[in-house]
């Protein structure tokens, strides 16, 4: 699959943006677990116009990562389009603009899948990001509104003739936030559109291998999107990727070597950030952890890990985790 001249290969599997969770860490394990491209936090155009430290740093890239996709929301076309110009400036390999996320800060200022309500204003902004850089722009939405206005089989002609070499499609509508089944039947209407003759990215309730397996084989998409089942499991792409390009699975990671990836990332967020704030920020994928599930009579460590505020704290509760509970915790052998 090539996104302009970005060539992802066959069958790729892919990180999505995911704000607070998808920096550059985390993105760079993922890619050394088996994505084939990383996506950043979703970026605001505004805030990016204001210069807004919090906001530029996310535009930092690390070769290691590539190729990588910079996010971008906004509501008018004019400040989407000098953000793209300063998106550029950062050298991605892609530009993707975010018509899908539904929170209520970001749809209901008319931003994200708030566009989704205003088609021609969608377009707008497609055009004017795609004709104010160089770079291959993508496109990031859901089904609809809501139920009764699913418009993404014609919304993916429009986005494709406003110039863009991608799509991706969340298989839900923005009422449904992230409630609800990820409609894949819908989305493979929208692959199986003869007229659409860009790569359709499908996204929406990835969890395991044989789902990805599955996007490919039964709903033909061209490429995978991960999202929240990757939140404390970079690992998962190794098996995702694996499953995707054999249909066997490769050899699972070790628990240590689990452990170890996400001491990893408490490691280079403290360092990226400082102690106390970086735990905070590690904290949604230590919950989020398969790693931790299943455990019998977990919850008071579990409670005590959330709430360690220190790195010899953390360090010390997750090194009695993997040497003492996990190992003689029976129903997990």
């Amino acid at each position: 699959m090539k996104i302009g001249n970005i060539d992802l290969g066959n069958r790729p599997v892919m990180l999505a943006p995911m704000e607070d969770v998808t920096d550059l860490s985390f993105r760079l394990i993922c890619k050394e677990q088996g994505a084939d491209m990383v996506y950043t936090e979703f970026v605001s155009a505004d805030a990016l116009i204001r210069n807004i430290a919090a906001t530029t740093r996310k535009l930092h890239i690390s070769p290691g990562e590539r190729p990588t996709a910079i996010q971008i929301y906004g509501r008018e076309p004019d400040t989407m389009a000098e953000a793209a110009r300063i998106v550029a400036d950062a050298r991605p390999d892609i530009i993707d603009i975010n018509f899908g996320c539904p929170v209520k800060k970001v749809a209901g200022k008319g931003a994200g899948a708030g566009l989704l309500r205003d088609v021609p204003k969608m377009l707008e902004i497609t055009r004017a990001v795609v004709n104010a850089v160089d770079l291959p722009v993508t496109a990031k939405t859901r089904l609809g509104w809501d139920h009764e206005n699913k418009i993404i089989v014609d919304l993916a002609e429009q986005l494709q003739d406003c110039g863009i070499k991608a799509l991706t499609v969340h298989g839900r509508t923005r009422s449904q936030m992230y409630t609800g089944s990820a409609d894949w039947e819908m989305i493979a209407r929208v692959r199986n559109n003869p007229r659409l003759t860009i790569p359709l990215i499908g996204n929406g309730d990835i969890c395991t291998p044989e789902q990805v397996a599955e996007a490919f084989d039964r709903y033909g998409v061209d490429g995978v999107m991960v999202g929240r089942a990757s939140i404390g499991a970079p690992w998962i792409f190794r098996q995702m990727k694996a499953m995707a390009m054999t249909g066997q699975l490769t050899t699972e990671l070790s628990v240590a070597e689990k452990f170890a990836l996400l001491r990893r990332q408490i490691r280079e967020s403290i360092d990226r950030i400082d102690d106390y704030r970086g735990i905070l920020h590690i904290r949604r994928h230590l919950a989020a952890s398969p790693l931790f599930k299943g455990i019998p009579h977990f919850r008071e460590t579990r409670i005590e890990m959330l709430r360690a505020d220190t790195p010899e704290k953390l360090d010390a509760i997750l090194t009695h985790i993997e040497n003492d509970i996990i190992p003689n915790s029976t129903s997990l052998l």
